[in-house]
């Protein structure tokens, strides 16, 4: 079924993007009051918190979520609707401390992930308007060199998915743009909407026995066998915690913090353009992302609009006009646009570590917490990844993934809370200069 725009009915904790006006369902679930008892408490209702809760469910845990506002909140009901294969960023560089062998693991679980989603949507029939389909655009000849190689790597990895790389004269089969060099479909990607999906999923939890508590703020944690973790009004007793805030764990737990940068990553959606003219800017319907260090990443919605992307601010300050800071970098793709409204504009934080791989584990002092956050974008497969990895830890089944997640080493950002965003922004700011000349090696 497409997804129906209407006035808003959520609350005003959602952020007024276009997904919160095309929402399929509405739930409501009451805040913690009083003291519960579970096998493990989960703190955020995201797809990291929801994933894990339902993996844990079908395994026969007792499991409450609290969430400090509503349920997809987040990065979860906010981002670009793009799945995407894999997890992390130039992988090979973890070979050091897991091992070849580790390695070429983490990138079949980046195959993995994807196929999670789509067995999650299938099996608890979720309408999130899921469609097949995904392009990388090459900016330049070295990109497209790379795609040459992810396809061998890809194909020796066993993908079962169609591969098909494009010639800058091939692009306009599917892009309407003259800015790209080529590009690399794969048909195993694709891209759905977030925030039906995440409701979808809060949904499946609950028929699972999962208690959720919404506008549940956490306010204190109190750390030994037996977890207790604290809202304004009420007391969750566990065995186990996970902690899946990501750039929202704000100071709930100054160690996970310091090891994750929130960034401001931002989208608009235009006003309906009409079938045919949707199709000639992305003719095959499909999600599409370049290749730069701020990079341009974008779709059709359901209801054939242009959704449109990027822009990643690691300054901590958000865009005063959204649309008027997207907009021009939405007409250096498609001109053809200029005549076009603007219906929807948005952003939200999403979470990045310093070396752009997943951080999935459990406390070194506190072997009963367990976290994941520091998608780097990724987030929509990772963290259904995440929640598996987390779920088999936590019931003690053997969980190679977990293992090497927990391996990787991540520092804490310089700068501490205040100074770590604008340290950041100057580091990315080299990378871009070092981009526009052809020496492209972001973080």
């Amino acid at each position: 079924m497409n997804a129906r725009v209407r006035q808003p009915v959520h609350s005003p904790q959602h952020a007024a993007s276009y997904y919160a006006a095309s929402v399929n369902r509405q739930l409501d679930f009451p805040p913690l009051a009083g003291e519960v008892q579970a096998d493990v408490c989960i703190v955020g209702g995201g797809f990291s918190g929801l994933n894990t809760a339902i993996e844990l469910a079908e395994r026969g845990f007792s499991v409450a979520l609290l969430e400090a506002h509503q349920v997809g909140w987040g990065a979860s009901g906010r981002n670009g609707g793009q799945l995407i294969r894999g997890v992390g960023h130039d992988l090979d560089q973890f070979s050091g401390v897991i091992g070849s062998d580790g390695v070429r693991e983490l990138k079949l679980l980046g195959l993995e992930a994807v196929e999670i989603v789509r067995r999650r949507i299938e099996h608890f029939a979720i309408d999130c308007d899921l469609t097949w389909g995904y392009c990388d655009l090459a900016n330049t000849p070295r990109d497209f060199a790379g795609f040459l190689e992810d396809r061998e790597e890809l194909r020796e990895l066993g993908y079962r998915h169609e591969l098909r790389v494009l010639k800058a004269e091939e692009m306009h089969q599917v892009v309407g743009s003259d800015n790209y060099v080529g590009g690399m479909i794969d048909m195993g990607s694709g891209h759905l909407h977030p925030l039906n999906l995440v409701l979808g999923e809060a949904a499946a939890a609950q028929s699972l026995g999962v208690r959720l508590f919404e506008h549940s703020p956490v306010t204190r944690i109190d750390y030994g066998p037996e977890v207790r973790v604290h809202s304004a009004q009420g007391l969750v007793r566990a065995k186990h915690l996970v902690l899946a805030c990501n750039a929202y764990l704000n100071d709930l737990n100054p160690q996970l913090g310091g090891k994750v940068l929130p960034a401001g990553s931002y989208v608009i959606a235009t006003e309906p353009l009409g079938a045919a003219r949707a199709r000639s800017l992305i003719p095959q319907n499909m999600a599409l992302c370049d290749q730069r260090v701020a990079l341009d990443y974008y779709r059709l919605s359901a209801d054939h609009r242009l959704l449109f992307g990027g822009a990643c601010h690691y300054s901590g300050r958000d865009p005063k006009d959204i649309a008027a800071y997207m907009r021009p970098k939405m007409l250096k793709v498609f001109p053809q646009l200029e005549d076009v409204r603007i219906d929807f504009q948005w952003g939200g934080m999403i979470g990045i570590g310093a070396n752009r791989l997943p951080q999935i584990g459990r406390l070194d002092d506190q072997p009963n917490v367990y976290y994941a956050q520091a998608y780097a974008g990724h987030g929509l497969n990772a963290t259904h990844l995440a929640g598996r990895l987390l779920a088999e830890a936590i019931t003690g089944q053997e969980s190679r993934g977990f293992d090497l997640f927990a391996q990787v080493p991540h520092i804490t950002f310089p700068g501490g809370k205040y100074l770590r965003s604008p340290l950041l922004a100057l580091g990315m700011l080299w990378y871009r200069i070092k981009e526009r000349f052809g020496h492209t090696n972001p973080l």
